[in-house]
C-alpha cells in the first residue's frame, strides 16, 4: 500500500520519474474555464479539446459521470479528465462534487495507472468550484489508488495551505 504523498507545486509539473498520469476533475455540462483547468490549458490544448469534443459528441460515447477520458499530452504525461461534478454552482441541490463519481473515476484512473506503470499526481480534487470536502475526497483517494500501491501525490499551489 502506498501513502499518499503532499507537497507545495504545481500538479500540472509533477516532479516524479517515468510515466506520471495528471487527474482533475471536470463538470458534466462541458464547461471549462475556471480553476485547475485554467493552468492544464496554459500548458498543453489537447486536454481542453478533447473533453470539448468528448461533451459535444456525448450522445454517441460514455460522457456521463465516473467517466474518465485520458489525453496524452507528452511521452510520459496522461491527463484523466474525470467527469465527478454535476452541474457548476452550488444551489438548492448541495454543490457539485459528486463524491461517487469522483469514486468511480478514481477507480478507473488506478487501472489505467498500474497498466502504464505510472505515479498519479493532482490538485485536491473535487474541493476547489465542485465545493467537496477534502475529509471526504481523501479516503476515496487512499482506497482507489493509494491501497492498490499507486503512488499518488497531492499538490497544493502557493504559499497557504
Amino acid at each position: 500500500m502506498s501513502e499518499i504523498r503532499y507537497v507545495r507545486g504545481d500538479a500540472t509539473a509533477p516532479s516524479a520519474k517515468g510515466v506520471k498520469v495528471i487527474a482533475h476533475v471536470c463538470n458534466d455540462l462541458g464547461g471549462w474555464g475556471k480553476g485547475f483547468v485554467l493552468a492544464l490549458s496554459r500548458r498543453w490544448p489537447e486536454p481542453e479539446a478533447a473533453y470539448r469534443a468528448w461533451h459535444r459528441d456525448r450522445a454517441s460515447n460514455d460522457f456521463a459521470l465516473g467517466a474518465v477520458q485520458f489525453v496524452q499530452v507528452e511521452p510520459y504525461v496522461w491527463v484523466a479528465n474525470m467527469i465527478g461534478q454535476r452541474g457548476m454552482r452550488t444551489g438548492s441541490k448541495g454543490a457539485p462534487v459528486r463524491y461517487e463519481a469522483i469514486g468511480t473515476a478514481l477507480g478507473r484512473v488506478a487501472d489505467r495507472a498500474a497498466g502504464l506503470e505510472a505515479s498519479v499526481h493532482m490538485p485536491r480534487i473535487g474541493c476547489g468550484l465542485a465545493g467537496g470536502k477534502w475529509s471526504r475526497v481523501e479516503p476515496l483517494i487512499s482506497d482507489r489508488l493509494a491501497r492498490r500501491g499507486v503512488p499518488v501525490t497531492v499538490y497544493d499551489h502557493g504559499d497557504a495551505a
